[in-house]
């Protein structure tokens, strides 16, 4: 028998998701053994096992799974379980890790890389779209792989940045491994798997299970891959922070990028600041420091900033900061606009590489 298909029996039962997962590999690393098992009779079933997914595998045969598994071969659909050399290894170690992981593109940058997740609203503001984009491009041009969902907003800037450095990017999907969501992206995932990106699913081709809580699910999976989860933008209640709530179950560092006090799209990411709960998110580099990448590679497109590519309000602070230090009063004198809208320029101007932050709110022009 080809232990995929055991895999594939295995993982159908249990389900995406399975808070046991980890616990029943180590009993039993190799699902052929559990279906013997279960085959005979002889032994108790493991403890961990739910009611329902015991009736689902005593119900059912690996042979079952024969016909997905030669659909897959033959649509380019790469099947990786625990088992194999090819499985990402910031997944291994999850409690709840996946027992079959389906993969287009190229599953090799799952491996080796140094990894940054970008995460952010479906719905951003331009400044938010901004920043996730140029933040991301400035990553990836140092060689660094993003890591988000492939969703409406930010996600999709994320992957179009890595796409644009000519980087692969990675892609958890919340739906079947063949159904791109939303279908607008189709482009992009194409230009992802051609990049030498992945774009990777729990869920088999042709899926029709449940769907309620399978975008959460995979959230586990981008805190997982990425080294530094960076949230661009997001509600307090969002999708988004529970990815947050992720990375920090798992213990990797949070960053996020500042927005206006007066945006209810900046709302979550201005609490994670507040709450210390995240770092700032200002430059490429402040993400780069913790990936260990130096400053010599950080931040490419700082070395040639264009005041043409920022924000009006931007262009206007830009045009009133001097090589030295002006508060926000100031600023706001001179470039005639209010506070909430200054900050924001500022921020702006800082992710661009047009102005660097000084104590006390001040801020000086840097070309």
């Amino acid at each position: 028998m080809d232990k995929t298909l055991a895999w594939l029996w295995l993982a159908d039962a249990v389900g995406s998701g399975c808070q046991y997962a980890r616990e029943l590999l180590d009993l039993y690393p190799d699902p052929a053994e559990l279906y013997d098992i279960l085959r005979v009779g002889t032994e108790a079933p493991p403890a961990c096992l739910s009611a329902h997914a015991l009736v689902q595998l005593r119900d059912t045969t690996p042979f079952d799974y024969e016909e997905r598994l030669d659909h897959c071969l033959l649509s380019g659909i790469d099947i990786l379980t625990p088992d194999e050399g090819t499985y990402p290894d910031r997944l291994r170690d999850l409690p709840d890790l996946p027992l079959v992981l389906y993969v287009t593109g190229s599953a090799a940058c799952l491996n080796g890389g140094r990894y940054a997740g970008m995460v952010g609203t479906r719905r951003p503001s331009a400044y938010g779209r901004q920043a996730a984009f140029d933040l991301s491009l400035a990553m990836a041009q140092t060689g660094v792989v993003l890591v988000s969902g492939m969703a409406d907003g930010l996600d999709s800037e994320a992957h179009r940045a890595a796409v644009q450095a000519g980087v692969p990017t990675v892609a958890f999907l919340g739906t079947a491994i063949d159904k791109t969501y939303p279908a607008a992206n189709a482009k992009l995932r194409t230009a992802i798997e051609k990049g030498g990106g992945a774009v990777c699913s729990e869920y088999p081709p042709g899926y029709t299970g449940r769907t309620t809580g399978t975008f959460l699910a995979r959230n586990r999976l981008i805190a997982a891959q990425s080294e530094v989860l960076c949230v661009a933008e997001a509600r307090t209640r969002s999708g988004t922070l529970n990815t947050v709530g992720h990375a920090e179950r798992l213990d990797r560092p949070v960053l996020a990028v500042p927005g206006s006090i007066y945006s209810a799209l900046s709302e979550g990411t201005n609490e994670l600041l507040c709450t210390h709960r995240a770092e700032p998110l200002c430059k490429a580099a402040d993400a780069l420091d913790i990936l260990g990448i130096g400053a010599e590679t950080a931040d490419p497109a700082q070395q040639r900033f264009d005041p043409a590519a920022v924000s009006p309000d931007a262009q206007a602070v830009y045009a009133v900061l001097k090589p030295t230090p002006q508060g926000i009063d100031a600023l706001c004198a001179a470039a005639h606009l209010p506070a909430g809208r200054v900050l924001a320029a500022c921020t702006e101007l800082e992710l661009m590489g047009g102005a660097q932050a000084q104590p006390g709110r001040r801020y000086i022009a840097l070309y």
